[in-house]
């Protein structure tokens, strides 16, 4: 009996099924720099199902200078996307929420609740690869204030963070979790990327692990990426995701 429950775990970690959710990815056709078009966005979600997913939260981009996106447009979206894969009889569940880029505009969107969280009012959000944000304190209070649980988008890939595992520590203690891409811990960003993946995974910092699709490349990387121990851990462990 515990021979096949073994086998039938192992086999599991073969694909993302113990995970069943993804929460970060860009799904919704002609939005942002996800899938350019509807063939595109059916394919990708096929190959996300393939790979075990069960439900996908997809999160577009929003940011003032370049994706201009409100939630009706995301909705307009989805909406078009899952009338597709109804009719291509694709049975993955569907939402939509997005990714906030922490710029001038943020803060009144969250403001005046023009804003899509997931899950239990999880705020996915994300800032500059370059430059480190010089009011984060204030943004993460002000997420909590209006009743929102921050989310930091592939904390992992911010160069400025890297080499000071304390200055991670300090954003979970003011509140905020952090959803790390599955492609980090296969190396598909660089070695230094997945050496920091690797090392919030070993603290236990890791709330989310999330895909962040954008195109094909990104969606066949994926398999390769299980063959990373991190990520088979991150798997075993069996509760990340499990709210969604």
């Amino acid at each position: 009996m515990f021979g096949l429950f073994n086998k039938r775990k192992s086999k599991d970690l073969l694909n993302f099924s113990l995970l069943g959710a993804d929460m970060h990815s860009h799904l919704i056709p002609g939005i942002d720099d996800g899938a350019k078009d509807l063939d595109t966005a059916l394919h990708l979600v096929s190959k996300l199902e393939q790979l075990g997913f069960r439900k996908l939260i997809t999160t577009p981009h929003v940011m003032a200078d370049y994706y201009r996106n409100t939630p009706a447009t995301i909705q307009k979206g989805l909406d078009v996307l899952r009338e597709a894969l109804h009719k291509n009889n694709i049975k993955v569940e569907l939402e939509a929420a997005a990714e906030y880029y922490v710029d001038e505009t943020f803060l009144s969107k969250l403001h005046r609740k023009e804003v899509l969280g997931f899950g239990k009012n999880y705020l996915l959000f994300e800032f500059s690869f370059l430059n480190a944000p010089v009011n984060l304190v204030e943004v993460l209070f002000e997420m909590q204030n209006a009743g929102f649980v921050p989310v930091l988008a592939h904390p992992e890939r911010y160069a400025y963070f890297h080499g000071n595992i304390e200055d991670y520590h300090q954003l979970i203690d003011y509140g905020c979790l952090f959803q790390l891409n599955t492609l980090s811990l296969g190396g598909y960003y660089g070695k230094q990327v997945k050496k920091m993946a690797e090392e919030l995974v070993d603290k236990n910092y890791i709330s989310f692990l999330g895909t962040d699709v954008h195109h094909h490349r990104h969606a066949d990387a994926l398999k390769l990426a299980l063959k990373s121990s991190h990520v088979q851990q991150l798997l075993a462990k069996g509760l990340l995701n499990e709210q969604l």
